[in-house]
């Protein structure tokens, strides 16, 4: 390992990296030296659920290979246990070896309605969120974790939407909330679990992410989004994808890394604790924004907060 890539001869899998943040933290896992392993259910044939046929796993791979790593796309659907059997398999067979696991499986945007209350909301929908959002955690982790505790160092990275701080406050819908809330407690347990091992499990959450569905939300790009403040002034606070996955590679390159094992941490948090920035230098600390500003009526403007 070098200083300039200390991830050098690692492996990591970054389950859930079409877009985003899992795409980014992949993206910088491999800027860091790592062979990366790249999955999710969009590629160049097949579109998942979310119906978005711009990114892809396999964009994400060359992207990983560009940024100085090796990266691998899988196609892998992480609610069929065979198909995320295979992929350790595979990497156990080419590799012998898993050193970080990041759980980003996620995609269901599309089935969120905040607002309503939980009777109101679609049961089929609701039982969705919690299949792609926990159950394909807990599977993928199931499956992995016997490869990554064969050699002390390995780190589990859940990542969710809020901390346990921000989300004791209602997350505006049901399962939302218990969706966003399993990964905190699951690293948490997954902690307990891999004390006796020498692993580390800990929850990741990025502030208020610019993913691409968010920019087309607001109708902008990555590189004028501050137009949509206009529109919607907290969107000020708002972060890249790369500043989480700065954050993940940080944590994984820290070789002190287990103090924060079972915690939940905010990519804000960990810029604090490591000294990356945004790709616009900056160091945006959202929930501490979303804590004074937006939920506590405090007089201060969001570049106080960058």
């Amino acid at each position: 390992m070098t200083q300039d890539k200390p991830l050098n001869g690692r492996v990591a899998l970054v389950a859930g990296a079409t877009r985003g943040a899992g795409r980014a933290i992949a993206v910088q896992l491999g800027a860091a030296g790592a062979t990366v392993f790249v999955t999710g259910r969009t590629t160049r044939e097949r579109t998942s659920e979310v119906g978005r046929t711009t990114e892809t796993i396999e964009e994400t791979a060359e992207l990983v290979t560009a940024a100085g790593g090796v990266g691998i796309a899988v196609p892998t659907d992480h609610l069929v246990p065979d198909e995320v059997k295979a992929l350790i398999e595979r990497i156990d067979r080419t590799h012998g070896r898993l050193d970080i696991l990041v759980n980003d499986l996620w995609g269901g945007e599309h089935l969120v309605v905040f607002g309503k209350k939980m009777w109101e909301t679609e049961l089929g929908h609701g039982l969705r969120m919690l299949e792609l959002g926990v159950k394909s955690h807990i599977i993928t982790s199931s499956c992995a974790l016997p490869l990554l505790v064969r050699h002390p160092g390995g780190l589990v990275v859940e990542i969710t939407d809020g901390t346990s701080e921000s989300n004791k406050g209602f997350r505006e819908n049901f399962y939302y909330d218990l969706t966003k809330n399993a990964p905190i407690r699951m690293a948490f347990a997954l902690g307990e679990d891999l004390k006796s091992e020498g692993c580390t499990a800990v929850s990741v959450t990025p502030g208020w992410l610019r993913s691409e569905q968010m920019l087309d939300h607001f109708g902008v790009q990555e590189e004028n989004w501050r137009d949509a403040i206009a529109e919607q002034p907290d969107f000020a606070i708002s972060e890249s994808p790369v500043f989480v996955g700065r954050a993940v590679a940080a944590l994984a390159a820290d070789p002190e890394r287990h103090r924060w094992n079972g915690q939940s941490l905010s990519s804000g948090q960990l810029a604090g604790e490591y000294g990356f920035t945004d790709a616009d230098g900056s160091r945006p600390d959202a929930w501490a924004y979303i804590r004074d500003v937006v939920n506590g009526g405090a007089d201060r403007t969001a570049e106080e907060y960058r």
